[in-house]
């Protein structure tokens, strides 16, 4: 089974599935879904639309540098079958499949931490500006400034009434 990636969004296209375009010069195009030929012929550039893998990569969205990466590279050297060492990879996958998606939630992290105190900063500065919102116009005065109002002791007969 033969898996390609689209030309547009870099998604694997699995068999039966897609479409192929031809030019004219024998270069053969393939995509995914009709969203990405349709994107291809009005001639989009892929780094410039938000949802492809390209322009992930392109502004830093994605991990793209990797060791990891490495080992999902095609290989045409034809391997005689060895229990062991098919067993032995096997281990390994699973292994760097761990490894890469710890990297990618570090990246995630890192990516994200600026914004967080940019977040904490405008919070900050919108709660200084509005403080008349948040507190009530009689708590913004001093403590020594502060009404005292004397309440009355005395009980009013419809008051006792509501009491029995």
């Amino acid at each position: 089974m033969r898996l390609v990636k689209c030309w547009f969004c870099s998604s694997t296209i699995y068999p039966g599935h897609g479409i192929q375009f031809v030019r004219n010069d024998a270069k053969v195009f393939r995509f995914c879904r009709s969203k990405c030929h349709k994107n291809f012929k009005m001639k989009r550039n892929p780094r410039k639309v938000k949802w492809t893998k390209a322009y992930r990569a392109a502004h830093g969205k994605d991990m793209t540098q990797d060791k990891t990466f490495e080992f999902e590279k095609k290989r045409n050297r034809p391997e005689r079958y060895d229990r062991n060492v098919t067993e032995d990879t096997l281990k390994a996958i699973k292994k760097i499949d761990k490894i890469r998606s710890t990297r990618e939630a570090d990246h995630i992290s890192k990516r994200l931490k600026p914004n967080k105190q940019k977040a904490l900063k405008s919070d900050l500065k919108e709660i200084d500006q509005h403080i008349n919102l948040i507190k009530a116009p009689g708590s913004q005065q001093q403590d020594s400034e502060k009404v005292k109002v004397m309440v009355s002791s005395n009980k009013s007969v419809q008051n006792e009434a509501m009491e029995e």
